[in-house]
Protein backbone atom coordinates (compact mmCIF):
# COMPACT_ATOMS: atom_id res chain seq x y z
CA UNK A 1 0.00 0.00 0.00
CA UNK A 2 1.56 3.15 -0.90
CA UNK A 3 0.63 6.86 1.04
CA UNK A 4 0.31 8.47 -2.68
CA UNK A 5 -0.70 7.81 -6.45
CA UNK A 6 -0.17 10.20 -8.94
CA UNK A 7 -0.06 10.42 -12.57
CA UNK A 8 3.59 12.01 -12.76
CA UNK A 9 6.03 12.21 -9.64
CA UNK A 10 8.09 14.91 -10.79
CA UNK A 11 11.77 14.52 -8.92
CA UNK A 12 13.23 17.97 -8.27
CA UNK A 13 11.34 21.43 -8.05
CA UNK A 14 13.64 24.47 -9.67
CA UNK A 15 13.58 26.04 -13.39
CA UNK A 16 12.47 22.60 -15.09
CA UNK A 17 10.99 20.89 -12.66
CA UNK A 18 8.31 23.49 -12.09
CA UNK A 19 7.97 24.02 -15.84
CA UNK A 20 6.81 20.45 -16.41
CA UNK A 21 4.29 20.98 -13.28
CA UNK A 22 2.64 23.80 -14.73
CA UNK A 23 2.06 22.41 -18.46
CA UNK A 24 0.56 19.36 -16.88
CA UNK A 25 -1.87 20.96 -14.92
CA UNK A 26 -1.98 23.14 -18.17
CA UNK A 27 -3.25 19.56 -19.56
CA UNK A 28 -5.11 18.47 -17.19
CA UNK A 29 -2.79 16.19 -15.46
CA UNK A 30 -1.96 16.61 -11.63
CA UNK A 31 1.72 16.04 -10.44
CA UNK A 32 3.72 15.88 -7.50
CA UNK A 33 6.81 17.53 -7.17
CA UNK A 34 9.54 16.93 -4.70
CA UNK A 35 12.49 19.31 -3.83
CA UNK A 36 14.91 18.83 -1.43
CA UNK A 37 16.24 21.98 -0.89
CA UNK A 38 13.68 23.78 1.90
CA UNK A 39 12.62 26.56 -0.92
CA UNK A 40 13.09 27.95 -4.36
CA UNK A 41 15.90 29.19 -5.59
CA UNK A 42 18.29 31.86 -3.61
CA UNK A 43 20.52 32.97 -5.88
CA UNK A 44 20.14 34.58 -9.36
CA UNK A 45 20.88 31.40 -11.32
CA UNK A 46 19.80 31.61 -15.05
CA UNK A 47 19.34 34.82 -15.72
CA UNK A 48 18.55 35.01 -19.78
CA UNK A 49 15.17 33.60 -21.22
CA UNK A 50 15.02 33.13 -24.67
CA UNK A 51 12.11 33.84 -26.83
CA UNK A 52 10.54 29.83 -27.54
CA UNK A 53 11.00 29.67 -23.64
CA UNK A 54 8.53 33.11 -23.25
CA UNK A 55 6.32 31.66 -26.00
CA UNK A 56 6.01 28.44 -23.95
CA UNK A 57 5.12 30.57 -20.48
CA UNK A 58 2.81 32.73 -22.91
CA UNK A 59 1.38 29.88 -23.59
CA UNK A 60 0.19 29.32 -19.93
CA UNK A 61 -0.61 32.70 -18.91
CA UNK A 62 2.93 33.34 -17.04
CA UNK A 63 4.22 36.11 -19.78
CA UNK A 64 3.18 39.08 -18.02
CA UNK A 65 4.06 38.20 -14.99
CA UNK A 66 7.82 36.71 -15.77
CA UNK A 67 8.19 40.13 -17.79
CA UNK A 68 7.12 42.31 -14.38
CA UNK A 69 9.87 40.25 -12.27
CA UNK A 70 12.11 40.57 -15.08
CA UNK A 71 11.94 44.72 -14.86
CA UNK A 72 12.56 44.23 -11.16
CA UNK A 73 15.68 42.85 -11.49
CA UNK A 74 17.10 44.19 -14.75
CA UNK A 75 17.36 46.53 -17.33
CA UNK A 76 15.42 45.35 -20.42
CA UNK A 77 16.97 44.63 -24.11
CA UNK A 78 20.67 45.14 -22.60
CA UNK A 79 23.70 43.93 -23.75
CA UNK A 80 25.78 41.42 -24.19
CA UNK A 81 29.65 42.40 -24.26
CA UNK A 82 33.39 41.46 -23.51
CA UNK A 83 35.18 43.42 -21.18
CA UNK A 84 38.79 43.49 -19.59
CA UNK A 85 36.76 44.59 -16.55
CA UNK A 86 33.83 46.36 -16.04
CA UNK A 87 35.97 49.97 -15.06
CA UNK A 88 38.23 49.61 -17.83
CA UNK A 89 38.74 48.79 -21.83
CA UNK A 90 35.87 47.20 -23.39
CA UNK A 91 36.61 44.56 -26.06
CA UNK A 92 33.43 43.44 -27.87
CA UNK A 93 30.36 43.92 -28.11
CA UNK A 94 28.47 40.68 -28.79
CA UNK A 95 24.82 41.82 -28.98
CA UNK A 96 24.49 45.80 -28.29
CA UNK A 97 20.27 45.26 -27.68
CA UNK A 98 19.51 41.64 -26.50
CA UNK A 99 16.15 41.65 -29.07
CA UNK A 100 18.04 43.67 -32.03
CA UNK A 101 17.21 41.47 -35.25
CA UNK A 102 14.41 38.64 -33.82
CA UNK A 103 11.23 40.94 -32.73
CA UNK A 104 9.70 39.99 -35.97
CA UNK A 105 10.16 36.09 -35.51
CA UNK A 106 7.87 35.88 -31.75
CA UNK A 107 5.30 37.49 -30.26
CA UNK A 108 7.47 37.31 -27.21
CA UNK A 109 10.71 38.60 -26.56
CA UNK A 110 14.20 37.66 -24.95
CA UNK A 111 14.48 39.29 -21.67
CA UNK A 112 16.66 38.29 -18.25
CA UNK A 113 15.15 37.13 -15.13
CA UNK A 114 16.69 34.59 -13.15
CA UNK A 115 15.76 31.56 -11.17
CA UNK A 116 15.16 33.39 -7.99
CA UNK A 117 12.50 35.52 -9.72
CA UNK A 118 10.74 33.18 -11.61
CA UNK A 119 10.91 29.85 -9.71
CA UNK A 120 8.03 31.62 -7.27
CA UNK A 121 5.91 32.55 -9.92
CA UNK A 122 6.19 29.18 -11.30
CA UNK A 123 5.50 26.94 -8.43
CA UNK A 124 2.39 29.58 -7.86
CA UNK A 125 0.98 28.62 -11.01
CA UNK A 126 1.82 24.99 -10.93
CA UNK A 127 -0.62 24.75 -7.71
CA UNK A 128 -3.43 26.65 -9.43
CA UNK A 129 -3.28 24.01 -12.16
CA UNK A 130 -3.26 21.06 -9.85
CA UNK A 131 0.13 20.29 -8.67
CA UNK A 132 0.93 19.40 -5.42
CA UNK A 133 4.78 20.54 -4.02
CA UNK A 134 6.91 19.67 -1.82
CA UNK A 135 10.13 21.51 -0.30
CA UNK A 136 12.82 20.18 1.66
CA UNK A 137 11.48 16.41 0.61
CA UNK A 138 14.31 14.17 -1.15
CA UNK A 139 14.19 11.08 -3.13
CA UNK A 140 15.39 8.16 -1.32
CA UNK A 141 14.73 5.45 -3.23
CA UNK A 142 12.70 4.29 -6.06
CA UNK A 143 11.73 1.08 -8.14
CA UNK A 144 9.42 1.05 -11.34
CA UNK A 145 7.05 -2.06 -13.31
CA UNK A 146 5.14 -2.40 -16.06
CA UNK A 147 2.54 -0.15 -14.57
CA UNK A 148 4.14 2.94 -13.24
CA UNK A 149 6.76 3.84 -10.59
CA UNK A 150 6.75 3.53 -6.77
CA UNK A 151 9.44 5.80 -4.83
CA UNK A 152 10.66 6.59 -1.51
CA UNK A 153 10.45 10.19 -0.25
CA UNK A 154 12.18 11.66 2.94
CA UNK A 155 11.08 15.04 4.54
CA UNK A 156 14.23 16.24 5.28
CA UNK A 157 12.95 17.75 8.90
CA UNK A 158 10.91 15.36 10.47
CA UNK A 159 12.82 12.49 8.77
CA UNK A 160 9.93 10.77 8.30
CA UNK A 161 9.47 8.93 4.92
CA UNK A 162 6.02 8.04 3.02
CA UNK A 163 5.88 6.14 -0.66
CA UNK A 164 4.44 7.25 -3.94
CA UNK A 165 3.19 5.68 -6.65
CA UNK A 166 3.07 7.20 -9.90
CA UNK A 167 2.10 6.18 -13.79
CA UNK A 168 5.69 8.11 -14.60
CA UNK A 169 8.45 9.74 -12.96
CA UNK A 170 10.07 13.06 -14.57
CA UNK A 171 13.96 13.50 -13.20
CA UNK A 172 14.24 17.48 -13.13
CA UNK A 173 17.24 16.63 -10.23
CA UNK A 174 19.96 18.31 -11.96
CA UNK A 175 23.75 18.23 -13.55
CA UNK A 176 24.46 15.31 -10.93
CA UNK A 177 20.98 13.53 -11.25
CA UNK A 178 21.08 11.08 -8.84
CA UNK A 179 17.94 9.55 -10.61
CA UNK A 180 20.05 8.92 -14.00
CA UNK A 181 22.69 7.56 -11.57
CA UNK A 182 20.73 5.00 -10.14
CA UNK A 183 19.48 4.28 -13.83
CA UNK A 184 22.94 3.42 -14.60
CA UNK A 185 22.42 6.43 -17.84
CA UNK A 186 26.27 7.34 -18.75
CA UNK A 187 26.61 10.54 -20.36
CA UNK A 188 28.85 11.66 -23.49
CA UNK A 189 30.57 14.62 -24.69
CA UNK A 190 33.58 16.99 -23.66
CA UNK A 191 33.47 16.05 -20.17
CA UNK A 192 34.60 18.72 -17.32
CA UNK A 193 37.03 21.43 -18.57
CA UNK A 194 36.58 23.53 -15.83
CA UNK A 195 35.67 23.39 -11.75
CA UNK A 196 34.25 26.73 -11.54
CA UNK A 197 32.74 29.43 -9.12
CA UNK A 198 30.30 31.75 -8.80
CA UNK A 199 30.63 34.68 -6.29
CA UNK A 200 27.88 36.08 -4.83
CA UNK A 201 28.74 39.56 -3.85
CA UNK A 202 27.81 43.24 -2.35
CA UNK A 203 29.12 46.55 -3.93
CA UNK A 204 28.46 49.93 -5.12
CA UNK A 205 28.68 49.17 -8.86
CA UNK A 206 26.59 52.17 -10.37
CA UNK A 207 29.43 53.66 -11.01
CA UNK A 208 31.24 51.58 -12.99
CA UNK A 209 28.04 50.48 -15.24
CA UNK A 210 28.82 54.39 -16.41
CA UNK A 211 24.72 54.12 -17.85
CA UNK A 212 25.58 51.25 -20.17
CA UNK A 213 22.33 49.11 -20.26
CA UNK A 214 24.76 45.73 -19.80
CA UNK A 215 23.21 42.42 -18.91
CA UNK A 216 26.12 39.66 -19.62
CA UNK A 217 29.24 41.41 -19.31
CA UNK A 218 32.23 38.85 -19.59
CA UNK A 219 35.59 39.08 -18.25
CA UNK A 220 38.64 38.37 -19.48
CA UNK A 221 42.07 39.37 -18.49
CA UNK A 222 45.41 38.18 -17.04
CA UNK A 223 43.78 37.63 -13.55
CA UNK A 224 40.68 35.81 -14.37
CA UNK A 225 37.65 34.55 -17.28
CA UNK A 226 34.35 34.58 -16.08
CA UNK A 227 31.06 36.74 -16.49
CA UNK A 228 29.01 39.22 -14.77
CA UNK A 229 24.99 39.49 -14.55
CA UNK A 230 24.72 43.05 -12.09
CA UNK A 231 21.37 43.61 -10.55
CA UNK A 232 19.64 46.81 -9.63
CA UNK A 233 20.27 48.93 -8.07
CA UNK A 234 23.55 48.14 -8.90
CA UNK A 235 24.56 47.12 -5.71
CA UNK A 236 24.45 43.57 -5.55
CA UNK A 237 25.32 40.70 -8.62
CA UNK A 238 27.57 37.56 -9.37
CA UNK A 239 30.86 36.75 -10.69
CA UNK A 240 31.24 33.39 -12.50
CA UNK A 241 34.77 32.18 -12.85
CA UNK A 242 35.91 29.30 -14.43
CA UNK A 243 39.69 30.25 -15.49
CA UNK A 244 42.76 32.15 -13.47
CA UNK A 245 45.68 33.42 -15.19
CA UNK A 246 46.63 34.28 -18.72
CA UNK A 247 43.38 33.20 -20.86
CA UNK A 248 45.99 31.46 -23.35
CA UNK A 249 46.75 28.76 -20.74
CA UNK A 250 44.34 29.38 -17.57
CA UNK A 251 44.18 27.76 -14.30
CA UNK A 252 40.37 26.20 -14.33
CA UNK A 253 40.51 24.40 -11.35
CA UNK A 254 39.06 27.49 -10.19
CA UNK A 255 37.49 25.99 -7.15
CA UNK A 256 40.32 25.18 -4.95
CA UNK A 257 41.29 26.54 -1.84
CA UNK A 258 39.59 29.13 -2.58
CA UNK A 259 39.34 31.50 0.24
CA UNK A 260 36.69 34.76 1.33
CA UNK A 261 39.86 36.88 0.82
CA UNK A 262 40.58 35.49 -2.92
CA UNK A 263 36.71 36.00 -3.65
CA UNK A 264 37.37 39.68 -2.81
CA UNK A 265 40.15 39.86 -5.01
CA UNK A 266 38.79 38.31 -7.93
CA UNK A 267 35.97 40.63 -8.24
CA UNK A 268 38.02 43.83 -7.61
CA UNK A 269 40.09 42.10 -10.38
CA UNK A 270 37.04 41.88 -12.74
CA UNK A 271 35.56 45.10 -11.85
CA UNK A 272 38.75 47.12 -12.13
CA UNK A 273 38.71 48.89 -9.06
CA UNK A 274 41.28 47.66 -6.58
CA UNK A 275 40.22 48.82 -3.19
CA UNK A 276 36.26 48.93 -4.12
CA UNK A 277 34.79 47.50 -0.94
CA UNK A 278 33.31 44.22 -1.62
CA UNK A 279 31.30 41.66 0.82
CA UNK A 280 31.35 37.95 -0.20
CA UNK A 281 27.52 36.63 0.37
CA UNK A 282 28.30 33.02 -0.97
CA UNK A 283 30.25 30.80 -3.42
CA UNK A 284 28.83 28.28 -5.56
CA UNK A 285 31.06 25.64 -7.02
CA UNK A 286 30.14 24.03 -10.04
CA UNK A 287 31.83 22.27 -13.27
CA UNK A 288 31.73 23.54 -16.80
CA UNK A 289 30.62 20.63 -18.92
CA UNK A 290 29.55 19.79 -22.13
CA UNK A 291 27.74 16.68 -22.13
CA UNK A 292 24.61 14.46 -23.32
CA UNK A 293 23.10 11.53 -21.59
CA UNK A 294 22.93 8.70 -23.12
CA UNK A 295 19.47 7.74 -23.11
CA UNK A 296 15.98 10.26 -22.16
CA UNK A 297 14.86 7.56 -20.62
CA UNK A 298 14.21 3.90 -18.84
CA UNK A 299 11.26 2.42 -18.53
CA UNK A 300 8.77 4.91 -17.15
CA UNK A 301 10.96 7.38 -16.35
CA UNK A 302 12.28 10.40 -17.87
CA UNK A 303 14.72 12.44 -17.66
CA UNK A 304 14.84 16.38 -18.32
CA UNK A 305 17.03 20.01 -17.83
CA UNK A 306 20.51 19.47 -16.71
CA UNK A 307 19.72 15.94 -16.02
CA UNK A 308 19.44 15.14 -19.98
CA UNK A 309 22.34 17.76 -20.76
CA UNK A 310 24.55 19.74 -18.86
CA UNK A 311 26.55 22.66 -20.70
CA UNK A 312 28.31 25.44 -20.21
CA UNK A 313 26.07 29.21 -19.60
CA UNK A 314 27.07 30.88 -22.58
CA UNK A 315 24.14 31.68 -24.46
CA UNK A 316 21.67 30.75 -21.87
CA UNK A 317 21.44 27.78 -23.34
CA UNK A 318 21.01 25.44 -20.42
CA UNK A 319 17.47 26.80 -18.76
CA UNK A 320 15.94 26.88 -21.51
CA UNK A 321 16.71 23.60 -23.74
CA UNK A 322 15.53 22.19 -20.33
CA UNK A 323 12.17 23.92 -20.60
CA UNK A 324 11.70 23.08 -24.28
CA UNK A 325 12.34 19.56 -22.89
CA UNK A 326 9.46 19.82 -20.34
CA UNK A 327 7.14 21.16 -23.04
CA UNK A 328 8.00 18.63 -25.48
CA UNK A 329 7.39 15.60 -23.29
CA UNK A 330 4.19 17.23 -21.00
CA UNK A 331 1.73 16.67 -23.74
CA UNK A 332 2.70 13.53 -24.65
CA UNK A 333 2.35 12.02 -21.19
CA UNK A 334 -1.38 13.98 -20.87
CA UNK A 335 -2.77 12.53 -24.00
CA UNK A 336 -1.08 9.17 -23.15
CA UNK A 337 -2.12 9.52 -20.19
CA UNK A 338 -6.18 10.41 -21.56
CA UNK A 339 -5.79 6.87 -23.14
CA UNK A 340 -5.86 9.62 -26.41
CA UNK A 341 -2.26 8.70 -27.52
CA UNK A 342 -0.51 5.42 -27.90
CA UNK A 343 2.36 5.00 -25.26
CA UNK A 344 4.18 4.59 -28.46
CA UNK A 345 3.76 8.39 -28.34
CA UNK A 346 6.73 8.66 -25.48
CA UNK A 347 9.22 7.36 -27.22
CA UNK A 348 9.43 10.19 -29.54
CA UNK A 349 10.78 12.43 -26.31
CA UNK A 350 14.15 11.02 -26.48
CA UNK A 351 14.52 10.91 -30.67
CA UNK A 352 13.20 13.97 -30.57
CA UNK A 353 14.59 16.17 -27.77
CA UNK A 354 18.24 14.16 -27.74
CA UNK A 355 19.35 15.45 -31.28
CA UNK A 356 18.67 18.93 -30.38
CA UNK A 357 20.18 19.04 -26.99
CA UNK A 358 23.43 17.50 -28.82
CA UNK A 359 23.45 20.28 -31.00
CA UNK A 360 22.56 22.82 -28.96
CA UNK A 361 25.65 21.98 -26.04
CA UNK A 362 28.27 22.49 -28.99
CA UNK A 363 26.69 25.31 -29.83
CA UNK A 364 27.26 26.71 -26.21
CA UNK A 365 30.81 25.24 -26.06
CA UNK A 366 31.56 26.87 -29.04
CA UNK A 367 30.64 30.18 -27.86
CA UNK A 368 32.38 29.27 -24.69
CA UNK A 369 35.40 28.51 -26.50
CA UNK A 370 35.07 31.73 -28.62
CA UNK A 371 34.84 33.82 -25.90
CA UNK A 372 36.32 33.00 -22.95
CA UNK A 373 38.59 30.04 -23.54
CA UNK A 374 40.08 30.08 -26.90
CA UNK A 375 42.89 27.72 -25.90
CA UNK A 376 40.41 25.19 -26.46
CA UNK A 377 40.08 25.50 -29.76
CA UNK A 378 42.30 23.43 -30.67
CA UNK A 379 40.07 20.42 -29.59
CA UNK A 380 37.88 21.83 -32.46
CA UNK A 381 34.65 23.11 -32.23
CA UNK A 382 32.05 23.36 -34.24
CA UNK A 383 30.78 26.74 -36.48
CA UNK A 384 28.98 29.41 -34.33
CA UNK A 385 24.76 29.13 -35.87
CA UNK A 386 23.05 32.20 -35.30
CA UNK A 387 21.19 32.52 -31.50
CA UNK A 388 17.60 32.64 -33.40
CA UNK A 389 18.11 29.31 -35.36
CA UNK A 390 19.26 27.45 -32.12
CA UNK A 391 16.08 28.48 -30.27
CA UNK A 392 13.42 29.17 -33.01
CA UNK A 393 14.86 26.88 -36.06
CA UNK A 394 15.42 23.20 -34.68
CA UNK A 395 13.44 20.22 -35.93
CA UNK A 396 12.24 17.25 -35.08
CA UNK A 397 12.77 14.35 -36.63
CA UNK A 398 10.72 10.91 -35.35
CA UNK A 399 7.33 8.79 -36.19
CA UNK A 400 5.15 12.36 -34.70
CA UNK A 401 6.31 14.18 -37.25
CA UNK A 402 5.21 12.99 -41.31
CA UNK A 403 8.03 12.94 -43.36
CA UNK A 404 10.34 13.14 -40.28
CA UNK A 405 12.77 10.24 -40.60
CA UNK A 406 14.19 11.84 -43.15
CA UNK A 407 17.77 12.02 -41.45
CA UNK A 408 19.15 13.85 -44.24
CA UNK A 409 17.40 17.60 -43.24
CA UNK A 410 19.51 19.60 -41.16
CA UNK A 411 18.97 19.79 -37.22
CA UNK A 412 17.97 23.61 -37.68
CA UNK A 413 17.67 26.13 -40.18
CA UNK A 414 16.58 29.60 -40.25
CA UNK A 415 13.34 30.19 -38.44
CA UNK A 416 12.25 32.63 -41.24
CA UNK A 417 12.81 30.00 -44.05
CA UNK A 418 11.78 26.92 -42.21
CA UNK A 419 8.13 27.44 -44.15
CA UNK A 420 5.26 25.06 -41.94
CA UNK A 421 7.88 22.50 -42.82
CA UNK A 422 6.96 18.91 -40.95
CA UNK A 423 9.04 19.35 -37.80
CA UNK A 424 9.77 22.71 -37.42
CA UNK A 425 8.14 25.12 -34.81
CA UNK A 426 4.82 26.80 -36.50
CA UNK A 427 5.89 30.39 -37.04
CA UNK A 428 4.64 33.18 -35.89
CA UNK A 429 2.04 35.70 -37.48
CA UNK A 430 0.14 38.55 -36.26
CA UNK A 431 -3.58 37.44 -36.77
CA UNK A 432 -6.27 39.33 -36.04
CA UNK A 433 -9.14 37.52 -33.30
CA UNK A 434 -12.51 39.14 -31.71
CA UNK A 435 -10.83 42.70 -32.55
CA UNK A 436 -7.42 42.14 -31.32
CA UNK A 437 -4.26 41.90 -32.80
CA UNK A 438 -3.01 38.68 -31.71
CA UNK A 439 0.02 35.82 -32.71
CA UNK A 440 -1.06 32.46 -34.39
CA UNK A 441 0.72 31.09 -31.47
CA UNK A 442 -1.68 31.80 -29.54
CA UNK A 443 -3.90 29.54 -31.46
CA UNK A 444 -1.91 26.49 -29.93
CA UNK A 445 -1.22 25.01 -26.65
CA UNK A 446 -3.66 22.22 -25.67
CA UNK A 447 -5.22 20.62 -28.17
CA UNK A 448 -4.14 19.45 -31.96
CA UNK A 449 -5.16 22.56 -34.44
CA UNK A 450 -5.76 22.22 -38.25
CA UNK A 451 -5.15 25.33 -40.31
CA UNK A 452 -6.20 25.62 -43.51
CA UNK A 453 -6.14 28.94 -46.01
CA UNK A 454 -8.88 30.74 -47.10
CA UNK A 455 -10.26 28.24 -49.25
CA UNK A 456 -9.58 25.11 -47.10
CA UNK A 457 -13.19 24.80 -46.49
CA UNK A 458 -13.15 20.96 -47.55
CA UNK A 459 -10.96 19.83 -44.70
CA UNK A 460 -13.71 21.25 -41.76
CA UNK A 461 -15.66 17.68 -42.14
CA UNK A 462 -13.03 15.04 -42.63
CA UNK A 463 -11.24 16.67 -39.79
CA UNK A 464 -13.94 16.95 -37.34
CA UNK A 465 -15.14 13.36 -37.92
CA UNK A 466 -11.60 11.71 -37.70
CA UNK A 467 -11.33 13.96 -34.33
CA UNK A 468 -14.33 12.47 -32.97
CA UNK A 469 -13.30 8.95 -34.16
CA UNK A 470 -9.84 8.99 -32.52
CA UNK A 471 -10.81 10.66 -29.11
CA UNK A 472 -8.44 13.36 -30.12
CA UNK A 473 -9.26 17.28 -29.42
CA UNK A 474 -8.82 19.37 -32.68
CA UNK A 475 -9.05 22.87 -33.22
CA UNK A 476 -10.17 24.22 -36.68
CA UNK A 477 -9.27 27.43 -37.87
CA UNK A 478 -9.90 29.01 -41.27
CA UNK A 479 -6.74 31.69 -41.63
CA UNK A 480 -7.49 34.00 -44.53
CA UNK A 481 -11.19 33.67 -44.13
CA UNK A 482 -14.08 36.20 -42.40
CA UNK A 483 -11.97 35.16 -39.12
CA UNK A 484 -9.38 36.81 -39.92
CA UNK A 485 -9.31 38.70 -43.16
CA UNK A 486 -7.90 38.14 -46.86
CA UNK A 487 -4.47 40.13 -46.48
CA UNK A 488 -3.82 37.66 -43.28
CA UNK A 489 -4.96 34.33 -45.34
CA UNK A 490 -1.95 35.32 -48.10
CA UNK A 491 0.73 36.06 -45.46
CA UNK A 492 -0.40 32.83 -43.65
CA UNK A 493 -0.01 30.56 -47.09
CA UNK A 494 3.65 32.32 -47.76
CA UNK A 495 4.65 31.90 -44.22
CA UNK A 496 3.56 28.13 -43.88
CA UNK A 497 4.32 26.86 -47.65
CA UNK A 498 0.68 25.97 -48.47
CA UNK A 499 -1.94 27.11 -51.03
CA UNK A 500 -4.96 28.57 -50.00
CA UNK A 501 -6.59 25.33 -49.70
CA UNK A 502 -4.09 24.02 -48.04
CA UNK A 503 -3.62 22.49 -44.59
CA UNK A 504 -1.43 22.67 -41.74
CA UNK A 505 -1.82 20.44 -38.09
CA UNK A 506 0.27 21.44 -35.89
CA UNK A 507 0.64 19.45 -32.92
CA UNK A 508 0.18 21.04 -28.74
CA UNK A 509 3.55 21.61 -28.43
CA UNK A 510 3.40 24.22 -31.86
CA UNK A 511 5.54 21.72 -33.78
CA UNK A 512 4.24 21.11 -37.35
CA UNK A 513 3.45 17.61 -37.65
CA UNK A 514 2.02 16.99 -41.20
CA UNK A 515 1.19 19.57 -44.27
CA UNK A 516 -0.95 19.33 -47.41
CA UNK A 517 -0.15 22.09 -49.74
CA UNK A 518 -3.69 21.99 -52.00
CA UNK A 519 -7.23 19.87 -50.65
CA UNK A 520 -6.64 17.24 -53.55
CA UNK A 521 -6.72 14.83 -50.82
CA UNK A 522 -8.97 16.26 -48.48
CA UNK A 523 -10.43 12.88 -47.31
CA UNK A 524 -10.92 10.78 -43.91
CA UNK A 525 -7.97 9.07 -44.58
CA UNK A 526 -5.73 11.29 -45.11
CA UNK A 527 -6.67 13.41 -41.74
CA UNK A 528 -6.41 9.94 -39.88
CA UNK A 529 -3.46 9.10 -41.17
CA UNK A 530 -1.96 12.37 -40.57
CA UNK A 531 -3.77 12.09 -36.33
CA UNK A 532 -2.51 8.78 -36.04
CA UNK A 533 0.90 9.61 -36.16
CA UNK A 534 0.39 12.41 -33.97
CA UNK A 535 -0.78 9.80 -31.75
CA UNK A 536 1.78 7.47 -31.67
CA UNK A 537 -0.11 4.62 -33.20
CA UNK A 538 0.93 2.36 -35.88
CA UNK A 539 -1.10 3.40 -38.69
CA UNK A 540 1.67 4.22 -41.44
CA UNK A 541 1.06 8.31 -42.35
CA UNK A 542 0.29 9.26 -45.97
CA UNK A 543 2.79 11.62 -47.15
CA UNK A 544 1.09 14.55 -48.84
Amino acid sequence: MTDNEVPVLIVGGSLVGMTAACLLGHHGIPSLVVERHRGSAIHPRAALILQRSMEIYRGIGLEENIEARSREQFDQDAAIMSVESLAGEEIAWHLPRLNDGVRDLSPSERLFASQIAIEPVLGERARELGAETRFGTELVGFEQDDDGVVAVVRDRDSDEKSSVRARYMVACDGARSWVREQLGIGQAGRGTFSNSVTIYFHADVKPLMRGRNLGVIMVVNDTLQGFFRIQKPYESGFLAVHGLGDARSPNSDVSQNLTEERCVELVRAALGVPDLPVTIDDVMHWQARADVSDSYRKGRIFLAGDSAHVMPPYGGYGGNTGIHDAHNLAWKLAAVLKGSADPGLLSTYEVERKPVAQFTVEQAYARYVARAAPFLATKGVEKLVNDAHIDLGYRYQSSAVIGGSNEDLPIHSDPRETAGSPGTRAPHQLIERDGQERSILDLFGKNAVLLTGSSGTRWSIPARRMSRKLGIGLDLHVIGGAETGPEIGEQFTALYGITESGAVLVRPDGFVCWRAQTDNDASDQSIESALQSLLGRTLKPAVL
